[in-house]
């Protein structure tokens, strides 16, 4: 399981939200339903992306 990088609390809180702890629980989501979490927006994104391009992921088509 690989952690998620370091984001404000209003981000970490959405993601609990709908269950996502790891950025493996972020590639069962499409970016635009990421996108779409009240407290995630450009400054929540770009990190999520380099967390799963480091970790060979991606989200859900």
């Amino acid at each position: 399981m690989t952690p998620l990088p370091k984001l404000s609390a209003p981000a970490q809180r959405a993601l609990a939200s709908v269950g996502i702890q790891s950025i493996e629980d972020i590639a069962k989501f499409t970016r635009e339903e990421i996108l779409s979490l009240h407290g995630v927006g450009k400054t929540t994104i770009i990190p999520l992306d380099e967390a799963l391009a480091l970790a060979k992921l991606s989200y859900k088509s």
